[in-house]
């Protein structure tokens, strides 16, 4: 939420975007005497750069402006902005729950609304998301502890998986080792035995002559 000068009380700012200039006039000056600050745009593309350039804690729009799905443009881009206003679709023509809701936005504003009706939908949209920000930033602290926490269980796990492997490596290794050893002590005792196999029958033969 922003301030409008050092030391003054915070208003909340709405920006309303309608091509209808009676529309923005009568809304305005509803809201405004209300207690909110409010920008107005005639066009989504109006909308879409007031977004970028300025922070509000709600956006109300049309969807029927330049085309068809001018509205729609107008909440994805107040669904990309970092400050994550309140977004409410304001139309003749009501559309399903789920329609509107896929859109992206909190809620839906048929018009024409009896005045008392449409600030208490509003107040009740901005309490709502306002406790839906709190609740999120609450969230973030334990969700990065808990993250960090599974980071560090994952790196010990791979380091006991590493040492696992490491020893395991070591272990066929010495077996190898120890095998290959094996097989050159039986080859050096057979080659021993079959060359005291070979004088012994050289010396069978030389009695033999004798």
């Amino acid at each position: 939420m922003l301030r409008e000068e050092e030391g003054t009380e915070m208003k909340r700012r709405i920006l309303l975007v309608d091509d209808e200039v009676a529309v923005l006039l009568t809304l305005k000056a509803v809201l405004e005497i209300s207690g909110f600050e409010v920008d107005t745009a005639a066009s989504a593309r109006e909308g879409r750069s007031k977004l970028h350039t300025h922070e509000y804690n709600m956006v109300i729009t049309d969807m029927r402006m330049e085309s068809e799905a001018s509205g729609l443009e107008v909440i994805e881009a107040a669904r990309a902005a970092a400050y994550r206003p309140a977004v409410a679709l304001l139309t003749a023509f009501p559309a399903a729950e789920e329609d509107w809701q896929e859109m992206g936005a909190d809620k839906m504003l048929v018009k024409p609304m009896h005045t008392r009706v449409l600030l208490e939908q509003l107040e009740k949209l901005l309490v709502s998301h306002e406790n839906k920000l709190a609740k999120d930033a609450a969230g973030k602290p334990a969700a990065k502890k808990a993250s960090a926490k599974a980071k560090k269980v994952a790196a010990k796990k791979t380091t006991a998986i590493k040492k696992t492997v490491a020893a395991k490596k070591a272990a066929v290794k010495e077996t190898v080792v120890k095998k290959a050893a094996t097989k050159k002590g039986v080859a050096k005792k057979t080659t021993a035995r079959k060359s005291a196999a070979g004088k012994t029958v050289g010396k069978s033969k030389k009695t033999a002559r004798k």
